[in-house]
């Protein structure tokens, strides 16, 4: 018997539909799929999570100093001639940072194998670049889910049924995190 449902699909576009339908349930917290698929996403999720969980609190805190460019009322940098050129103007700035301890790095690797990259594309110029954000996902695990889900031991995530599908008579269900 083997360890996973192969859900009628090559290897390539079965890992592919995996990755997809995880990525999905992590930035939206819920999506509705077949009950076989469900099944195989929740098995990968909540290794995720529980790994999320884990490495939480495992980071230093460390202050950096910084160079940002000086800007106007109107959100423009600061130029100033200098020996008959204009160049920006600069300040030092001291940022706290969170630098990850070795482990954590470790299980950020581990979860961004298994994640796809998520773009928000604003709704009111959908379709330009502009104003586009990349969402870090990981961070997101790690901030909101790692301590959200830090005194649970498994089960972070639930199946409901809803019923058949109208096509082909598949049992669908909605993956949600608990």
């Amino acid at each position: 018997m083997a360890k996973y449902r192969k859900l009628g699909r090559t290897s390539d576009q079965r890992k592919a539909l995996l990755r997809s339908q995880v990525t999905s349930l992590m930035y939206k917290g819920r999506i509705v799929t077949t009950l076989a698929r469900a099944k195989e996403v929740q098995k990968i999720a909540d290794g995720l999570i529980a790994l999320a969980a884990k490495e939480k609190d495992n980071y230093e805190t460390v202050t950096v100093s910084a160079k940002v460019p000086v800007k106007d009322k109107d959100g423009k940098r600061v130029k100033e001639v200098v020996d008959g050129k204009k160049i920006t103007k600069f300040e030092t700035v001291d940022k706290q940072i969170k630098k990850d301890l070795p482990s954590r790095m470790h299980a950020r690797r581990q979860i961004l194998r298994v994640l796809y990259p998520v773009v928000e594309v604003p709704t009111t110029n959908a379709g330009r670049k502009r104003g586009t954000k990349q969402v870090d996902l990981v961070g997101k695990m790690f901030d909101e889910y790692g301590p959200k889900y830090a005194n649970r031991n498994g089960g972070y995530t639930r199946i409901i049924k809803i019923g058949q599908r109208k096509g082909d008579g598949a049992m669908e269900v909605v993956l949600e995190l608990v």
